[in-house]
């Protein structure tokens, strides 16, 4: 699946460069919608055909929120250490790291701020998407699938939803998308309070 993924990447770049014409880019981003709303119809599908996955989910009850939470704490974390080897202030790396994955969002709020911190959320929640998408099966395989949801951030609940749905179960994809729901909504209110710290 992650070759496939890097293959398709790679296609789309060389069809981007040397065969689809300007106009057909104009429309790219509905093209996209189009297959992103395709992906997520089929991983709804195949969750919907386990009816015990809601029970299972009720069973759990609040502490599902922990993965996200958990999640959440650990990307912030983790900026900020890398933001001590990069010499970057500690609201700076805190707040790209809050972006969790999200990198048209956080980009444009910190743009807001900085022009190169701007730059640097877009360019550090792009690699994460993408290293997300390589890792999920190898860490769903060799290390657990909860703990698959983590790379994916916010993307858990769309992008990363159907490599994250094929590399587990339907009961990991529905905590996967409750991650990716409770990340997405916490971008917006994190990134403006910790880059103004």
């Amino acid at each position: 699946m992650s070759l496939s993924i890097i293959l398709s990447v790679a296609i789309g770049i060389f069809a981007g460069l040397f065969i689809f014409p300007e106009a057909f880019a104009q429309n790219i981003s509905l093209v996209i919608d189009i297959g992103l709303s395709l992906l997520l119809f089929f991983v709804g599908m195949d969750i919907g055909r386990n009816k015990e996955i809601f029970k299972q989910i009720k069973a759990m009850g609040y502490r599902i929120l922990l993965i996200p939470f958990g999640v959440a704490l650990g990307s912030i974390t983790g900026s900020v250490l890398g933001g001590f080897a990069l010499g970057l202030p500690i609201n700076e790396s805190a707040a790209i790291g809050a972006g969790f994955g999200w990198y048209t969002l956080s980009a444009i709020e910190l743009s807001k701020y900085s022009v190169e911190t701007g730059a640097l959320a877009f360019i550090t929640n792009v690699s994460r998407e993408v290293i997300a998408l390589i890792s999920i099966p190898y860490i769903a395989k060799y290390i657990g699938k909860l703990e698959a949801i983590a790379p994916a951030g916010a993307t858990a609940m769309d992008t990363s939803l159907p490599i994250i749905s094929k590399s587990t179960d339907a009961n990991t994809a529905v905590v996967s998308f409750i991650t990716g729901v409770v990340l997405s909504t916490l971008v917006p209110i994190l990134v403006p309070i910790l880059i103004a710290i």
